[in-house]
């Protein structure tokens, strides 16, 4: 119902009054107008002026009440609002463990100096520190409306849980999430100093992302940057810190502006919001008992002043170029992105041979078959996400410079190599022409595969003959 309210507010931008939105509205199908009662104040008058026939309003009426009687809400309106079911299903052990599953997999890991991670978990003290280290109500992330962080999982309560009574666990909060409040810094640099390993819990409250939570700057809201900065520090200072496992655990629901905090943590986690299965989910990770695999949805700028920046961008006239200052660059710092689309890494490594096509030349509409081979070469099993991207390298219109054409989720054992293969068909190399059709073009067309957008092997493909104009897409959802 609320993406309907925000075409509502959308529409009525263009409208003198809110009258005249709500037709304009209602014309276009939008059913349920949610909490502006711009239907309930407006559309009477409009039908007894003339402005709409009731006809329109009994189509509105008609889907919605098809809807509640699918649904059951004839024969008892409150089906849902059953206590008895509410018991059977809200945190049942099969959805539990089903959200500790997605949690899981959600994490992505960033960074991994010198193989930081996994902790071993006979650790004699551990030091979390951070103010969402024990925010459960963070961890249910925005639009939980009325969740409940009591039956949530934080951070210091996953580590708890993983390590049990044996190891000492320093809890300090050490600043803010946002404000510039310093006065916890030195119990977390002494925390930091004194315990064995440190993972740090910081980023942004669950109320900072999302509907009318916008920020000028994606770094660090608050202290929190010189906080970690002060605790990484702490940590290499103190005897034998040198190899003291430190590990920095973002919580957040945006990228995030961090080159300091990837420049100085040994380690970087990236665990956005996950649930109430978040601590837990991260201590798996954190302890070894899962290896990440998860891939970032988005770029990771270096800082606020790259924004925007996305993998599948369109060429410029002037692509940057180190060795010529007349191109499309920063004088201040490098215009690669912190931390590229797809990127993750995992506990293991995985290497990337042999992309290639099934022919290196096509018809405009013939299907074509990509593969490659991937190999853990590393020391335990894992998960890896292959990735394929396709370019038009010369076409009528500007086009990406690669975009994400299919994925494919693979489990290896040490050593085990698989041959990943796509199938290609006109549309992954399709794009809209100057008249706005579907075409495939004749041209040469570069793939690209591997573990990220920027780390990727590439192959050619011609495709040749007439430009083939396809069918409209077919809608998704009706």
């Amino acid at each position: 119902h609320y993406p309907l309210r925000r075409q509502r507010q959308m529409c009525i931008r263009d409208r003198a009054n809110k009258r005249d939105a709500g037709i304009l509205a209602l014309r276009a199908g939008v059913d349920i107008d949610m909490s502006d009662a711009v239907y309930a104040d407006n559309m009477a008058a409009a039908v007894r002026a003339g402005q709409i026939p009731i006809a329109l309003i009994d189509s509105s009426v008609r889907r919605m009440l098809r809807l509640k009687y699918a649904l059951g809400l004839f024969d008892d309106p409150f089906r849902f609002n059953d206590v008895a079911r509410e018991r059977r299903y809200t945190l049942a052990p099969e959805h539990l463990a089903a959200a500790r599953i997605a949690a899981r997999e959600g994490i992505v890991l960033l960074k991994n100096a010198n193989k930081t991670l996994p902790f071993r978990k006979n650790l004699r003290t551990i030091a979390v520190i951070g103010p969402l280290a024990d925010d459960a109500r963070a961890a249910l992330g925005g639009w939980a409306a009325d969740g409940r962080p009591e039956e949530a999982i934080s951070v210091l309560a996953g580590i708890r849980a993983a390590l049990g009574p044996s190891t000492r666990i320093i809890q300090v909060r050490g600043a803010p999430v946002d404000t510039a409040d310093t006065s916890g810094f030195a119990a977390a640099r002494n925390a930091a100093s004194e315990a064995d390993a440190v993972v740090l819990v910081i980023g942004e409250r669950e109320d900072m992302t999302g509907e009318a939570s916008n920020r000028a700057s994606i770094e660090l809201p608050g202290s929190q940057r010189d906080l970690a900065l002060a605790v990484i520090r702490a940590a290499r200072q103190s005897p034998g810190g040198e190899n003291k496992p430190v590990v920095a655990v973002l919580m957040n629901g945006r990228p995030l502006a961090v080159p300091e905090l990837a420049r100085e943590a040994p380690a970087l986690v990236e665990s956005w919001f996950l649930g109430n299965q978040h601590g837990t989910a991260v201590a798996d990770v954190l302890f070894g008992d899962y290896n990440p695999a998860g891939k970032l949805p988005v770029t990771f700028p270096r800082a606020t002043g790259q924004i925007p920046i996305y993998y599948n961008h369109r060429s410029t006239g002037r692509p940057p170029d180190s060795a010529n200052h007349y191109t499309s660059k920063y004088l201040d710092l490098p215009w690669t992105p912190l931390f590229p689309f797809g990127y993750g890494l995992s506990y293991t490594t995985f290497a990337y041979t042999n992309l290639r096509a099934s022919a290196a030349t096509i018809r405009a509409g013939d299907p074509l078959v990509v593969s490659v081979d991937v190999r853990n070469s590393g020391d335990r099993a894992g998960d890896e996400v292959v990735q394929l991207y396709i370019r038009d390298d010369v076409a009528s219109v500007a086009e990406p410079v690669k975009a994400l054409k299919g994925f494919r989720r693979i489990t290896l054992k040490p050593g085990e190599t698989r041959t990943v293969t796509f199938r290609i068909g006109p549309d992954a190399l399709a794009l809209y022409d100057r008249r706005m059709r579907r075409v495939v073009e004749p041209g040469t067309f570069t793939l690209f595969a591997g573990t990220s957008s920027d780390d990727v092997l590439t192959a050619h493909v011609d495709v040749t003959g007439d430009t083939l104009v396809l069918a409209p897409p077919t809608p998704r959802f009706r």
